[in-house]
């Protein structure tokens, strides 16, 4: 069973950096390299955006919002991945949850091969 755990999320104030962290277990390590992975998030009464997403040959997509304050990066030695967030805005404010995709699926958040944590909330006050 692949499950991804959030974490680092929290209050800043805007102007903020904030680092969140995905551990994704139950893919072998071997395979790791091979999921697709994001991060998505979501405010009530708004739509899910996939914010980052670190494809398979390492390459990176980010909703024109986020681009040059949002930086994604995983590491295939150790399962996980990380959101760095710097000059946050209150309208990043969310719960923030990532997401594994394996091949050779396409890799967004909602597809149904997707594996997706819980979140961790964001808020950012100004």
């Amino acid at each position: 069973q692949v499950q991804p755990v959030e974490s680092g999320g929290g209050a800043v104030q805007a102007g903020g950096s904030l680092t969140l962290s995905c551990a994704i277990s139950g893919i072998p390590t071997y395979q790791f390299s091979t999921y697709c992975l994001g991060w998505y998030r979501q405010a009530p009464g708004k739509e899910r955006e996939d914010v980052a997403i670190m494809t398979r040959d390492g390459g990176t997509t980010y909703i024109d919002s986020v681009k040059g304050r949002f930086t994604i990066s995983r590491d295939n030695l150790e399962n996980a991945l990380t959101l760095q967030m710097d000059d946050l805005e209150p309208k990043d404010s969310a719960m923030y949850h990532c997401w594994a995709t394996p091949p050779p699926y396409h890799c967004y958040s909602s597809s149904p091969y997707s594996h997706r944590g819980q979140g961790t909330q964001v808020t950012v006050s100004s």
